[in-house]
């Protein structure tokens, strides 16, 4: 079946996954039509029931099975509330539930069965309970799609980014900002903007150190490993700036004069982006054989079951999984 299918991985269960999956379907059909839900069947029913929704929820085997008119459920794992895990609180079982929706949903978009993944949170501690040793979706992205290139993106509609380094202590961030991983970092995103309609994109590369080093007075990473993969993207014709001053870089980006940064850690991107954009900021991940796309929100147990989770970043989520089909 080739179509062009959306699978929604709901998240981990005892988070606001499985109610954010659920309203995006239920008040607005309009992507109800080309979305199937990866999960579990008896924790999006629980839902399904005390949100009171209306359309019906269909339990299907595979994509091909797909019923109109209905919230279609691929059902992985069988996991029910209160007896299997607790909602708000940290379990192996959920654990377990959310990375086994994930790795299901990627062998489909592998087989061709779907054409974009679009995952609700997980929680790290859970995923580690449940015996899965990963440091986040991209993590499990990459492994289970044998990806050796890849890197996290944030998305919002003024601004994107793109990491050198994501989850691991800065300590540790500072050695991987390496000329060849910066440079690889650029084409990624050169290539995501240009799958997103950008022909010739802008690109703003931040400073690791304060002022980008002031000249080697703060730090040498700038001169030694940074500009060095500017200046290499130039040569290839990347239209790159930088390094720019990490403390100027986003403002710019976010006024219009950059497409997109390269930040050089995980915090030097994430902060400014979910200032911005934390309920309608998107997560993909680039270098990917398949369309990845995320909500850039964590699993919320504090209002998990409460009925009040937004499904505003999941929309974000399915649209831009969307555009880089169509592109």
């Amino acid at each position: 079946m080739a179509a062009q299918f959306v699978g929604i991985t709901m998240g981990d269960p005892a988070g606001i996954g499985p109610e954010i999956s659920l309203k995006a379907l239920e008040y607005h059909q309009e992507y109800q039509q080309s979305t199937v839900i990866y999960g579990s069947y008896g924790v999006l029913k629980y839902y399904h029931d005390a949100l009171k929704m209306k359309t019906p929820l269909a339990r299907i085997d595979s994509v091909g099975d797909f019923k109109p008119g209905c919230i279609n459920v691929i059902s992985v794992v069988e996991l029910e509330v209160g007896k299997d895990f607790k909602i708000g609180q940290v379990s192996a079982a959920a654990g377990d539930g959310a990375y086994q929706y994930i790795a299901r949903a990627i062998d489909d978009a592998m087989k061709g069965d779907i054409s974009v993944v679009t995952t609700a949170p997980l929680n790290k501690e859970a995923l580690h309970k449940g015996g899965h040793n990963f440091d986040g979706h991209t993590e499990i992205f990459a492994t289970l799609t044998g990806t050796q290139t890849y890197t996290m993106m944030l998305w919002c509609e003024t601004m994107s980014v793109v990491h050198v380094s994501t989850h691991c202590s800065l300590r540790e961030a500072c050695d991987r900002a390496t000329k060849a991983r910066v440079l690889e970092c650029i084409h990624l995103a050169d290539d995501a903007m240009k799958r997103l309609g950008k022909p010739s994109p802008r690109i703003a590369v931040a400073g690791l150190n304060p002022h980008s080093g002031e000249a080697g007075i703060f730090g040498r990473e700038e001169i030694e490993e940074i500009t060095p993969a500017i200046e290499a993207a130039k040569k290839e014709g990347l239209c790159v700036d930088g390094p720019v001053s990490p403390d100027t870089v986003f403002l710019k980006a976010h006024k219009g004069v950059y497409d997109i940064v390269v930040a050089m850690y995980h915090d030097q991107g994430h902060i400014p982006m979910k200032m911005m954009a934390f309920d309608s900021g998107v997560n993909v991940t680039l270098g990917l054989p398949i369309i990845r796309t995320s909500v850039d929100h964590g699993t919320a147990f504090d209002i998990a079951g409460k009925g009040i989770a937004n499904e505003e970043s999941m929309l974000y989520a399915l649209d831009l999984g969307k555009n880089f089909i169509t592109q």
